[in-house]
């Protein structure tokens, strides 16, 4: 199939395409192939024939669902750990303290690909933030004035060459110049002023090499992906348009030897960008018209392009209503030279293939569509819109049936949750001052100056992920596998007290995942047994499906907090997941307002709250890390955004005493764009993520003159690195310039989940110590 009415100079754009697919594998192949590599249980070849296998069975998976093999529909976009981080590595765009990783040519060896995601013994790692509105993080490259800018890696080459020799012709895709250079940060040397985008023109100088050794290898078509062109960020919107404008020019420019080019732009909306990007020269545009909405009709150059048009959702789960959507496609037949039809954005946001789901309820199993079913949606759709819908009728049917049952089924819309939501009122959402909780507080704890505690999580052993195996497969006892949860806790629970830490955790033996654990225990969710999609690098998570109206049946963690803070008379912090992380980290419902969903988790976490709160337990945690990652992408919708998100958190924490300590925790993300939403939250303790970022955040909790306790991250736990005392005393002494001492915290960046003993015991036992040292010293100087 080719789009219709594609202009003649122009190769011909597929029907039917996808902006991207998922790249683990669907059993993880390339997650244990990556960290077989690491452990150094196999060599660099291996990995790399790993990898190779992956993407050939990829290619052949999506031909057979009806891609084309012969027309660059299927598209090639593999990572060994993340895109950003391949198109910095391209550019040869590495750090110093990487330099010796880098050979004479400018290229890089899959081991110091790695040191550079991961970091190595006192190098720390590229720092690592969330990619738009999505739970993926990427790194974030450093660029300084003089960073190396040339072609340094022809992977994507390689693999185009690869996929060619097996008889598919791909469509390459990059992270495109603009978004690169939008995602940086400047290197730690780089001058006052300096922005990343200075260096453009040499960034496209290498793309445009990159591209004609593309079209020499006989590559058609090109995708460069610009979804920074959706969002509003620092730079102002006409220097980003300038930098299209002029990075396009370079790359179309006549006699250019090169591909053709997609320039993809999802997660969002174009609006003001939309003439900028339809007067450039490329040959289509792919957009989101899920979150975005289509140009107007009669936009100069774009009745040259073809418009690929991203009716099926790749952020989400839900099938799509294939009539509604064909609907919509024929409204835009004409605004453009030529129609393709395509997902939303990259579908590595969502599983494999929902038949993989034997465990799962049919009838809910009907309403779903994962990555495989998608690529069926858009071709079924791309058919229809060629050859009518006589030729898709059945399709169309089968679709609008399996909406209507998802509409009446029990448990989407149940009466007592709605009316309890309703009855709200302002009161329940507010708790006393801060103040004269902190003096209650202080009294029942009595906690030094400087407190230490970790974020919730301890490291998930091979003997707990073997008794959970067990027990899920029914060959070890309930009985038996709490008795092993419960030894494990008191291991932890020792461990702490042996390091000397100041405030507890049961570490959160028991919990598959922070947000799984919680789906299994609430009414209105599922939970996949194979559902895995990347969050970063080899890290992989099962998203739950939250699908109905949500309620808490009974307890879900008293009696394990319970059981840990018995055993010692420190205080054991109570563990919960937000509201809105919930949401972020599940495929979340599509056919009622998020501020609801928000409100209903948000009630069963208050009763959850006022249970631990009657049963003894003094300080109780409720995580909100996905806090920045649901914020809008433009600025004008983030307001309605975080007065339902703050109000969700708020609405599950206000019911206690004021004695009772709630902390929150926050991580990798910018939270200098919801600093004041953070100090709405009205926690009495924030720890944020901050070490990776070398304490970037304190500019910030400065300017709002954020006063109640917070605790700055002081070692990065996302790295297998072991920081020593001087670092963290480093960090902690930067944290203490800032941060009035009184309302300080000492903690690592996130939960230990994913670390092992070896790293994490001597990093604890240096926190505890630089916490000592430093707090010695501010009480010294305090005595003067």
């Amino acid at each position: 199939m080719t789009a219709t009415g594609q202009p003649s100079t122009t190769p011909a754009f597929p029907a039917a395409t996808i902006l991207g697919y998922p790249r683990i594998g669907p059993r993880r192949e390339l997650k244990r192939a990556v960290e077989a590599f690491w452990a150094g249980k196999t060599d660099a070849a291996t990995l790399e024939q790993s990898a190779a296998d992956l993407r050939r069975r990829t290619r052949e998976r999506l031909a057979e669902l009806g891609l084309g093999r012969d027309d660059a529909a299927i598209p090639s976009a593999h990572s060994f750990y993340d895109q950003v981080l391949d198109a910095a590595v391209t550019l040869g765009a590495i750090p110093d303290r990487f330099a010796d990783l880098v050979g004479a040519d400018g290229e890089i060896d899959l081991a110091g690909y790695f040191t550079i995601a991961r970091g190595e013994g006192q190098r720390a790692p590229l720092e690592m933030t969330k990619w738009f509105d999505s739970n993926y993080h990427y790194l974030v490259p450093e660029i300084g004035p003089d960073t190396p800018i040339r072609l340094a890696s022809r992977r994507a080459v390689t693999e185009f060459t690869e996929a060619l020799a097996d008889g598919v012709l791909t469509r390459p895709v990059l992270v495109g110049p603009v978004t690169f250079l939008l995602l940086s940060k400047p290197a730690s040397d780089a001058p006052a002023g300096f922005s990343p985008l200075d260096r453009l023109a040499e960034v496209t100088s290498v793309y445009a090499e990159l591209l004609a050794e593309l079209a020499a290898a006989g590559a058609t078509w090109v995708q460069l992906d610009e979804p920074a062109l959706v969002a509003d960020g620092d730079v102002p919107a006409d220097v980003v348009h300038r930098a299209v404008t002029e990075t396009y020019a370079t790359l179309t420019a006549d006699g250019a030897a090169r591909p053709a080019i997609l320039l993809a732009a999802p997660y969002g909306d174009l609006g003001a960008a939309w003439p900028t990007v339809a007067a450039t020269g490329v040959e289509a545009v792919a957009i989101d018209l899920v979150k975005g909405s289509a140009p107007a009709a009669g936009l100069a150059g774009l009745e040259t392009k073809t418009l690929v048009a991203g009716v099926v959702d790749g952020h989400n789960i839900w099938r799509a209503d294939l009539a509604g959507k064909l609907d919509q496609l024929e409204a835009l037949t004409g605004t453009a030279g030529a129609l393709a039809v395509a997902t939303s954005t990259s579908l590595f946001h969502v599983p494999h293939d929902v038949a993989d789901e034997t465990a799962l309820d049919p009838r809910l199993v009907s309403w779903l569509a994962f990555a495989d079913q998608k690529v069926t949606e858009v071709v079924t759709l791309a058919t229809g819109l060629g050859s009518g819908r006589d030729a898709v009728a059945d399709a169309l049917a089968t679709a609008t049936a399996a909406l209507a049952d998802r509409a009446q089924a029990p448990g989407v819309a149940e009466p007592a949750v709605r009316e309890r939501t309703a009855g709200l009122t302002d009161h329940d959402f507010h708790r006393g001052s801060h103040e004269s909780r902190k003096a209650a507080q202080q009294q029942r704890l009595g906690l030094p100056l400087l407190p230490t505690t970790t974020i919730g999580s301890f490291p998930q052993t091979s003997d707990i992920r073997v008794a959970r195996a067990a027990h899920a497969r029914g060959e070890l006892s309930t009985e038996a596998y709490e008795e092993a949860m419960r030894a494990e806790i008191a291991r932890v629970v020792a461990l702490q007290e042996e390091i000397g830490l100041d405030v507890l955790v049961h570490g959160e033996a028991e919990r598959n995942d922070m947000v799984q654990y919680f789906a299994e225990l609430l009414d209105g969710f599922a939970v996949t047994q194979h559902g895995w999609v990347q969050s970063y690098g080899s890290r992989c998570t099962r998203p739950s499906i939250l699908w109905g109206d949500v309620s808490r049946p009974e307890p879900m963690t008293v009696r394990w907090t319970t059981y840990a803070q018995s055993l010692t008379p420190k205080p054991v912090k109570g563990m919960l997941t937000g509201p809105v992380t919930i949401m972020a980290w599940s495929f979340v419902r599509d056919d009622v307002p998020l501020g609801e969903t928000a409100n209903q988790i948000g009630l069963a976490l208050r009763d959850e709250l006022a249970d631990l709160e009657a049963a003894g337990v003094a300080v109780i945690q409720v995580d909100e890390p996905a806090l920045r990652e649901l914020l809008p992408l433009r600025k004008a919708d983030q307001p309605a955004y975080l007065d339902w998100s703050v109000k969700s958190f708020t609405l599950a924490t206000s019911g206690v005493r004021p004695d009772t300590q709630v902390h929150t925790h926050l991580c990798y993300s910018e939270f200098g764009e919801v600093i004041s939403a953070i100090d709405a939250l009205d926690a009495d303790v924030t720890s944020i993520e901050a070490a990776r970022s070398r304490m970037e955040i304190l500019p910030e909790l400065t300017r709002v003159g954020f006063s109640r306790g917070v605790g700055p991250g002081v070692y990065d736990i996302h790295s297998p690195r072991v920081p020593d005392t001087a670092e963290i005393t480093e960090l902690l002494e930067l944290a203490v310039g800032s941060v009035d001492p009184d309302v300080l915290w000492v903690n690592p960046d996130c939960g230990l989940k994913t670390r092992g003993y070896a790293e994490t015991t001597p990093s604890l036992e240096h926190l505890v110590a630089a916490a000592r040292e430093v707090r010695e010293r501010v009480a010294a100087t305090a005595a003067l």
